[in-house]
């Protein structure tokens, strides 16, 4: 089983289920995470054919190394069980996640697992492979965020959702991403964000953020990802294309500071080895490096090497 920490979601590219020319063309896009939409971007009398028509195009591969995600309906519409049950059946093996959208509580959760348990099982896939991502878009999930992040094993990021919050909380504005009027001083999203990053990190999750709707606007996707991006979150969904090349960078360590989060990795496995004279702090250059630069440094390098990045500059001893 793929090590869930380790998936590399910088951008999450929403791809309506209903659509073969979108799914079509998502296959050579360079989003880390492509998930098939069988909730929102679906019109009620075309979900049954959304469904077959994912299960066709997860079966048909050509997806790369991309996380393949398909967001079901959640479990208060009549869709959802027939969503697991058609995707899971049709093509399990091909699936490495479900998206559980409006997650106000852990048995929400803990409801999909055994759901995805029982068809695994009838199937014949692996049991347990298939993780889930809980999205948090509205005021009660997130009063259950932490819950929520530890109701399954299958658990591996939280997501916010925000168009549904702003709505759930009477939010001032129409603009989704965008600060509501009046919010002329710090971020109106900084507390939301921080809850969910904060229950992501307490329990070993990822944390997404959610889209911005302005999909023409490439400059302003770059400000308000590089907020979220700012705090520590792993990545942000992108409805257009034009979005992913910016999420990918924004998401990604400059390469300065990848280059200089493994020369401190290796440095400091070299001064605390008995050749490098078992010391728990040295030098690097000018700078002091001890244990808390090692873990400071193994989250950069850990979200560098899950975008594939190469290193420039490789420190040595005697460098």
């Amino acid at each position: 089983m793929a090590d869930r920490t380790t998936r590399s979601r910088r951008s999450c590219l929403a791809v309506p289920g209903s659509s073969q020319k979108m799914i079509d063309k998502a296959r050579g896009l360079p989003a880390d995470e492509v998930f098939l939409d069988l909730e929102d971007a679906c019109a009620p009398l075309a979900k049954p054919d959304a469904r077959r028509r994912v299960v066709e195009a997860l079966n048909e591969g050509g997806w790369g190394t991309r996380t393949r995600v398909v967001r079901v309906n959640d479990w208060t519409t009549e869709w959802t069980y027939r969503d697991v049950v058609e995707v899971v059946e049709g093509d399990g093996a091909n699936l490495d996640c479900l998206l559980l959208p409006k997650v106000q509580g852990a048995e929400q959760v803990a409801a999909l697992d055994l759901l995805l348990t029982q068809v695994e099982r009838a199937a014949g896939h692996e049991v347990g492979r298939i993780g889930i991502e809980a999205q948090i878009e509205n005021a009660l999930g997130l009063v259950n965020v932490n819950a929520i992040a530890t109701a399954s094993p299958r658990v591996e990021a939280l997501v916010f959702g925000p168009a549904d919050f702003m709505a759930s909380i009477n939010m001032k504005t129409l603009v989704v991403g965008e600060q509501p009027p009046g919010y002329d001083v710090g971020d109106a999203y900084h507390h939301i964000l921080m809850q969910i990053l904060m229950a992501a990190r307490a329990h070993g999750k990822q944390a997404i953020d959610g889209p911005y709707l302005q999909i023409r606007d490439v400059d302003g996707f770059r400000r308000v990802a590089g907020r979220s991006a700012a705090l520590g979150f792993d990545g942000k969904w992108v409805l257009h294309p034009g979005q992913i090349e910016a999420s990918n960078e924004v998401y990604s360590p400059r390469q300065e500071d990848y280059d200089h989060a493994e020369n401190i990795l290796d440095a400091y496995e070299h001064h605390t080895s008995a050749a490098g004279g078992a010391r728990g702090a040295a030098m690097l250059g000018d700078e002091m490096i001890d244990e808390a630069s090692r873990k400071m440094a193994l989250v950069i390098s850990g979200k560098g090497r899950a975008a594939g990045m190469s290193r420039t500059d490789v420190w040595t001893p005697e460098g």
